[in-house]
């Protein structure tokens, strides 16, 4: 009997170099969790949602009081009234972005406030109020201004101890250059780097021009401030200054290198 042709060896020999073919294995089944993980798998769930109905649908955390702190003029009524808090809405959807901004578009005597949830049904306001440091004459009455420069309060009697600000650029180049705005920031700024004392005594603060700021203290006092600029400076040599002739009428730092006082 004739063996196998020279053909045939070849094919069955494999060719050199080449990997032996494997034999195909079946695929692996996909192996289904154990019933233990089912289980808490189940429970996981049921706890998402148990606590989402807790949060959102159950009656027992929900918006029960507001509690309003750190007011100085505002009253805790009037706070609470702005802010509008949604009584008997579930605490955890309370918008408190939008109560603060509604605090501060309906209450611009606000100058801060944070506003959180305290469970398990309190929302909490902790105002910051802004403090005038001087008043404009405007209305009948008197515009508080504060340290930005911002004004935000009309009041009828004025607060003890915030001088009146008086604003009266003649048709200048300062007032074309500036502005009356500007010029108010100067006077902001002047009032912010006065001297403790000097500052308790200040009854009125005239801005005639950008380089002219003056003070009107107790006692018939002036102080010829200058320009806005190096406040620290000035408020050093008005210290030592009034120190020095403490019978002056009237003090110069508008130079702080070399300020002045005479009693006339």
């Amino acid at each position: 009997m004739a063996g196998p042709t020279t053909a045939e060896r070849g094919a069955r020999r494999p060719k050199k170099g080449a990997a032996p073919a494997r034999p195909s294995r079946p695929a692996p089944r996909r192996r289904l969790p154990p019933p233990r993980v089912l289980l808490l798998g189940l429970a996981a769930l049921a706890l998402a949602g148990g606590g989402a109905w807790v949060l959102y649908g159950s009656s027992w955390l929900r918006v029960e009081a507001t509690a309003v702190t750190g007011v100085r003029v505002l009253t805790p009524a009037q706070v609470e009234a702005a802010a509008d808090v949604p009584e008997g809405a579930p605490l955890a959807s309370v918008d408190t972005d939008a109560i603060a901004q509604r605090l501060s578009e309906r209450l611009p005597r606000i100058e801060t406030v944070d506003v959180s949830r305290s469970w398990p049904g309190t929302v909490e306001l902790s105002v910051v109020e802004r403090r005038p440091v001087l008043l404009a004459a405007e209305r009948g009455g008197y515009t508080e201004i504060d340290a930005t420069g911002t004004r935000y309060a009309n009041v009828e009697r004025p607060p003890a101890g915030v001088p009146l600000l008086v604003v009266k650029p003649a048709a200048s180049a300062s007032l074309r250059r500036f502005g009356a705005e500007e010029l108010t920031l100067s006077a902001v700024t002047v009032a912010g780097d006065l001297p403790r004392g000097p500052a308790r005594e200040t009854r009125r603060l005239t801005v005639v021009s950008y380089d002219s700021v003056t003070l009107e203290l107790s006692r018939g006092r002036s102080v010829m401030w200058g320009s806005a600029e190096n406040g620290a400076a000035k408020s050093r040599a008005l210290t030592a200054l009034m120190k020095a002739e403490p019978r002056a009428k009237t003090f110069d730092v508008s130079a702080p290198t070399a300020p002045a006082a005479s009693r006339g």
